[in-house]
């Protein structure tokens, strides 16, 4: 069997935009991912650490552990062996309190990168492939996100371009989730359940195992 973590923050986790609830897993994009792969005859076993409001490697003033970088390594200690890690984070780097553009947040992802390959694993355990996947872009931030995400549409729009550098660039495995989904036209920033299973089938069709 090959183990599978996603590490990730609200968009994987499955806030239904507009609430505070959660789509059960066969409908999160990760329930999504497993069970396709499962129907091609993979024998896989998909791990999720999704945090809402998790950064790459920025505090939340107000809320927190949502340093991504803090931690990471424990965490691929915990659910190690694995044969891959997916590594899908930025949108919150883009949160009103952070002043960050896409070049500065695709240098938290390519730390994130680091952390899960020098994390401390037992010996013989191999180092896990990584994916590194660009989140859906956010688009004009509505409702109760309005005000968290001004201005994050704009300062977000090179995060496909500086992502897929850093992926290049550390010869790791990438995918943009734009090439198959957007957000929900509800708030802007999170997936709606129909956008979760294009992103789930996409990415379990994109012979990464």
């Amino acid at each position: 069997m090959k183990q599978i973590l996603i590490y990730s923050d609200s968009l994987s986790w499955g806030i239904i935009p507009g609430t505070r609830n959660r789509l059960p897993f066969e409908k999160r994009w990760p329930g999504v991912f497993e069970s396709t792969l499962k129907t091609t005859g993979k024998n896989v076993r998909v791990f999720e650490n999704c945090l809402n409001g998790r950064r790459t490697c920025w505090p939340d003033p107000y809320k927190d552990g949502r340093d991504g970088s803090q931690g990471l390594a424990q965490v691929i200690e915990m659910h190690s062996p694995l044969a891959l890690v997916i590594l899908m984070l930025g949108t919150n780097d883009f949160q009103c309190m952070h002043n960050n553009n896409a070049w500065v947040s695709a240098q938290g992802m390519a730390k994130l990168v680091e952390i899960v390959r020098k994390a401390p694993i037992e010996p013989g355990m191999p180092v896990p492939s990584i994916m590194i996947v660009c989140p859906p872009l956010i688009s004009k931030p509505k409702g109760t996100m309005t005000e968290k995400f001004r201005g994050a549409d704009e300062k977000c729009a090179r995060l496909p371009a500086e992502l897929a550098r850093v992926a290049k660039e550390l010869s790791t495995l990438y995918f943009d989730a734009n090439s198959v989904t957007g957000t929900s036209p509800l708030d802007g920033v999170h997936l709606d359940a129909n956008q979760h299973e294009l992103l789930g089938r996409a990415m379990a069709e994109s012979n990464i195992l």
